[in-house]
């Protein structure tokens, strides 16, 4: 249980970050007594407690944009209408990741997971990151926001089934080369996760009924209300932060941690 609520607050602490969460876990489970994969499936369902955090935040802007979407369609809303155009685009962000996520659900269990895939995507996107902040030009808001450019983001998510990559990193990073200011691709990237997370956790949850896993039902409950917690003080912080700073604090956090890892990798501390 106390493995589960570590694990459950580092879930929290690095879901929205551009740091990687699956990451985090995947790496901390190797310092943990049983030093194991936590595996995909733990991770997708604490996501679920990360998620509703982003439900609980930006709850108005949910109901609005769900509401808007629904009208557009008796004509109670126009068409062109921002929160029903946005309720297009996070439908059309999503489906690379869906496609993808079936297509590549055995690598994303097992191949993917490599400490070795982890560490370098750490590093790679910890860079490229860095590039988009620096040479992104941050004038466009989001009511701008495209189809072409809603692709984008989804395929920027997508890569984020791979451990190290980051979910609200590789979207931000998007966000960043495409012009949007921070806060408005920040913002677009957790609205884009909801689907993707609710459908990722429950079809994980429903999957790992009646299997053996690393954790039980109740200490991956308990993790999953950790993460809830601990998410919706991180957010808070997030949006304020990116108000006012740049990303480079997680850039280098990103190269440092993977370079531990390659180091760790090649002493044979750690198995890959």
């Amino acid at each position: 249980m106390l493995e589960a609520l570590i694990l459950g607050f580092v879930q929290g602490l690095t879901e929205f970050l551009p740091v990687s969460s699956s990451a985090h876990l995947r790496i901390l489970g190797e310092f943990l007594p049983g030093a194991q994969d936590p595996g995909a499936a733990f991770t997708a369902i604490t996501q679920l407690g990360t998620e509703t955090a982003v439900v609980v935040f930006f709850w108005r802007d949910i109901v609005r944009i769900v509401s808007h979407w629904f009208g557009s369609f008796t004509g109670r809303v126009p068409r062109n209408d921002p929160d029903a155009r946005m309720g297009w685009l996070i439908i059309v962000g999503s489906i690379p990741i869906v496609v993808l996520g079936i297509l590549f659900q055995d690598e994303i269990e097992t191949t993917f997971r490599s400490l070795w895939i982890v560490a370098t995507m750490l590093v790679v996107f910890g860079i490229i990151l860095g590039l988009a902040d620096w040479a992104g030009a941050k004038r466009r808001k989001l009511d701008e926001l495209t189809v072409p450019h809603g692709i984008i983001f989804g395929f920027a998510q997508a890569l984020a089934l791979i451990p190290g990559v980051s979910r609200s990193g590789g979207t931000i990073t998007a966000g960043l080369f495409l012009g949007y200011e921070r806060g408005a691709a920040a913002r677009y990237a957790f609205l884009l996760a909801i689907p993707a997370v609710f459908g990722s956790g429950f079809f994980q949850l429903f999957k790992s009924l009646g299997e053996p896993s690393v954790y039980g039902p109740l200490e991956t409950a308990a993790a999953t209300l950790v993460a809830f917690v601990v998410a919706i003080l991180v957010i808070a912080f997030f949006m304020q932060w990116i108000s006012r700073h740049s990303f480079l604090p997680f850039v280098i956090y990103r190269i440092l941690l993977g370079g531990t890892i390659f180091a760790l990798l090649a002493t044979g501390a750690i198995d890959a």
